[in-house]
């Protein structure tokens, strides 16, 4: 059974969505390279809790829509989020965002606070935090050719970058795991749309233009990093606790920026306690 079953029209674009459990309503965002995938070992486990969990993959993401004329940046995904509650009758949510999903869920905190009764941000983008180098050379010189890669080279380059990810990449981005974050890209289709719905709007301008607006935010925050994340680097979970009044920084010791990977358990009671309303 597919882990997102169900698929929802969200201005004119389809996502695919989950939708589970009763509750206060939380919604789960995810990172990239990624989909909903990195959330199958928590997001079961706060449906039991008693919570309604609402997980889905971002357009041009996972399972959902590959438009060919539509904006898929981080200010686009923020409208669409803002639909999605519209179309599922939620008024307000908890939001847990990762990576690139934190970016989506600090700009609508900062946009909607009425509708955000709390936000955790996981080892999130942030401030000038991203693109890493390697992919801002991509999206400055390389962008074309990389569309145009074999399946085999383009697995060969995403794998690299996924083991990164993760505190034991060998071992824990490999098999079947590895095998289910390359599935949406395994088609000339899913390669394509890979650079062109996600790397090329990796951009810190949608994150560095709302930096004078943390300030602002009013509703709980918890801030929740890997130790050993490689692409987003402590100091700025420190300096988002510093910038967002009363944000709690929890720490998890060994893991990586994938800290869902690395430490399931951690996160899954790291969000149950934040849920309920410990800080």
């Amino acid at each position: 059974m597919q882990f997102l079953p169900s698929d929802l029209i969200v201005d004119g674009v389809r996502l695919s969505y989950r939708d589970r459990g009763a509750g206060e309503p939380v919604v789960f965002l995810h990172g990239t390279p990624s989909h909903s995938y990195e959330w199958r070992n928590v997001v079961p486990h706060i449906e039991e809790a008693g919570h309604r969990a609402i997980t889905y993959d971002l357009l041009g993401y996972g399972r959902s829509e590959r438009p060919v004329d539509r904006d898929t940046s981080v200010a686009a995904q923020t409208d669409l989020l803002g639909g999605l509650l519209d179309a599922l009758g939620i008024e307000q949510a908890a939001i847990v965002a990762h990576d690139i999903g934190g970016a989506v869920g600090q700009r609508f905190a900062v946009a909607h606070p009425e509708r955000v009764r709390r936000l955790m941000i996981i080892d999130t983008v942030s401030y000038d935090s991203w693109p890493s180098a390697t992919w801002r050379k991509i999206i400055e010189e390389q962008l074309e050719d990389h569309m145009q890669l074999p399946q085999e080279a383009f697995d060969a380059l995403l794998a690299r970058q996924l083991r990164m990810t993760v505190a034991d990449g060998a071992a824990t981005m490999a098999g079947d795991v590895l095998d289910a974050y390359l599935a949406p890209h395994r088609s000339a289709l899913g390669r394509v749309s890979f650079f062109e719905h996600q790397v090329r709007h990796y951009d810190s301008r949608y994150t560095e233009e709302i930096t004078g607006q943390l300030a602002s935010l009013a509703m709980p925050v918890r801030i929740l990093w890997g130790e050993r994340d490689q692409w987003q680097p402590l100091t700025y979970a420190q300096q988002l606790a510093e910038d967002i009044p009363g944000a709690r920084l929890t720490v998890v010791p060994g893991a990586g920026h994938f800290v869902m990977e690395d430490a399931p358990e951690r996160v899954t009671e790291e969000v149950l306690d934040f849920l309920a309303g410990n800080g």
